[in-house]
C-alpha cells in the first residue's frame, strides 16, 4: 500500500461518515433545507474532489514529516558543533533523550516575541518574504519520495510528478529572489548588502550545480527522481560522477548558506545580514527554512547520487533514505564548523572559475558513458 492508497482510504472513510449525516438531514428537513444538504454530500462524494482532499491529506503528512526531520537536523547540527568546540550542546531540556526538547523550549520561545515592522519598511514584501521562502522550500521537498510507497503521488497507482527533478530545481531557484526582497524591504543598508550578496552567491553556484543535475539525468535518461533512482540498481552515480558529486555538495553548501558561504549573514560586518530587522516567528521561519532546505539538499543528493532509497531489505526504504541524507547533512555541517569565512570576490571566483569547469567536465564524463553504452537508462 502505498502512500496515496492509504491517504484515499482515510477520505473515502471519512467522506462516507459525513455524507451519511448530510443525507439524513436532506432527508428529515424540509425539501428546500433537504436539497442543500443533499447536494453537499453529492459534491463531497465526487471522485475529483476526493482525489484532491486525498493530495491536501498526503501533502500534510509529508509537511509533517518534514519537519519532523527538521527539528532532528536543528538538534544534530548543534550537537555536532558542540562536540567540535569541545562542549556538550543542549543537554538541560529533555535531558533523557539528548536535550531534543531544546529544539521545542526555542521555537516557543520565538513565537511568543513581539514581530516588529520597521516604519520605513515596504509591509507588503516585508510580509511576504518570509511566506515565499518557506513555501518555495516545501515545493522542493514535495516532488521528492522517500521511497516508492512514500510520497505526493496522484494516483492510486502511486505515480510521481514525472518532471520532478525540473520542478524541485525550479523551487530551489524561487529562493534567491526571495530574499533579495527581504533585504530590499526592510529599508536598511545591512540587510540590503546582505540580500544582494545572497542572491549574487546563490545565481553563481545554481549554474554548476543545474549542470551537475544534467549529467545525472543525461545517464539515467528521466527527470523522474523514481526513474533515476532505478538506474542507480546496480551502481550509484555517485562513483562514475563523483566530481559532480563534489561540486553538488559545495553548490548545496552555498545554497544554505553555511559557512565558509555565510558571507550574506556575518554577524561582524552585516549584524545578521538580510534577516537583520526580522524578529519572532518571522526570523524563526528563516532560521528553519535554512535547515528545511538543508534536509532538502540532503535529499537531493541521496536521490540523484546515492541510490535513493536503495539498500539491503532489512531496513524500510525509507529509513535507508534518511540515514542516506542525515549523513549528506553531517558532511555538509562539518564543513560548516571546519572552515573560516572567505571573501565575497573569493567565494564567487570559486563558483565561476572553478566548480563551473568542473560541473562542465563532469558532463562531458557522464556524455562519454552514455556513448559508450555504459548506461542504457
Amino acid at each position: 500500500m502505498n502512500l496515496f492508497q492509504f491517504c484515499n482510504g482515510i477520505i473515502v472513510w471519512l467522506v462516507e461518515l459525513v455524507n451519511n449525516l448530510w443525507y439524513w438531514l436532506g432527508d428529515v428537513l424540509p425539501w428546500y433545507f433537504g436539497d442543500f444538504f443533499t447536494g453537499i454530500g453529492d459534491f463531497a462524494g465526487s471522485h475529483g474532489h476526493i482525489v484532491v482532499m486525498t493530495i491536501v491529506l498526503e501533502s500534510l503528512i509529508v509537511i509533517i514529516v518534514a519537519l519532523i526531520n527538521v527539528l532532528n537536523f536543528i538538534w544534530l547540527d548543534r550537537k555536532l558543533s558542540g562536540r567540535i568546540f569541545d562542549f556538550y550542546g543542549p543537554y538541560y531540556v529533555g535531558y533523557r533523550i539528548g536535550g531534543w526538547l531544546q529544539n521545542l523550549a526555542d521555537g516557543m520561545k520565538l513565537f511568543v516575541k513581539e514581530i516588529i515592522v520597521p516604519a520605513k519598511a515596504d509591509k507588503l514584501g516585508f510580509l511576504l518574504a518570509p511566506v515565499i521562502f518557506v513555501g518555495s522550500s516545501f515545493l522542493i521537498l514535495a516532488t521528492i519520495p522517500l521511497s516508492p510507497n512514500f510520497g505526493i503521488a496522484t494516483n492510486e497507482s502511486g505515480e510521481f510528478v514525472t518532471a520532478g527533478v525540473l520542478f524541485a530545481f525550479a523551487a530551489f531557484a524561487i529562493a534567491p529572489f526571495s530574499i533579495l526582497l527581504a533585504g530590499w524591504s526592510s529599508n536598511n543598508k545591512f540587510t540590503l548588502i546582505g540580500g544582494m550578496r545572497s542572491a549574487a552567491q546563490m545565481m553563481s553556484y545554481e549554474i554548476p550545480l543545474l549542470l551537475t543535475v544534467a549529467s545525472v539525468v543525461l545517464l539515467a535518461g528521466s527527470f523522474s527522481f523514481v526513474g533515476i533512482v532505478d538506474a542507480q540498481h546496480d551502481i550509484w552515480f555517485a562513483i562514475p560522477l563523483f566530481i559532480g558529486l563534489v561540486v553538488f555538495l559545495v553548490c548545496i553548501a552555498a545554497e544554505v548558506e553555511v559557512t565558509p558561504f555565510d558571507l550574506p549573514e556575518a554577524e561582524a560586518e552585516l549584524v545578521e545580514g538580510w534577516t537583520t530587522e526580522y524578529s519572532g516567528m518571522r526570523f524563526g521561519l528563516f532560521m528553519m527554512t535554512s535547515y528545511l532546505r538543508g534536509y532538502a539538499g540532503g535529499a537531493l543528493a541521496t536521490a540523484l547520487f546515492l541510490g535513493g532509497w536503495q539498500g539491503p531489505s532489512l531496513i524500510p526504504d525509507e529509513i535507508w533514505f534518511l540515514i542516506k541524507a542525515y549523513t549528506v547533512f553531517v558532511v555538509i555541517e562539518w564543513m560548516r564548523w571546519s572552515l573560516p569565512r572567505v571573501r565575497v570576490d573569493q567565494i564567487l571566483e570559486l563558483g565561476w572559475k572553478r566548480l563551473l569547469p568542473l560541473a562542465v567536465f563532469n558532463l562531458l564524463i557522464a556524455a562519454t558513458f552514455k556513448t559508450m553504452g555504459w548506461f542504457s537508462g
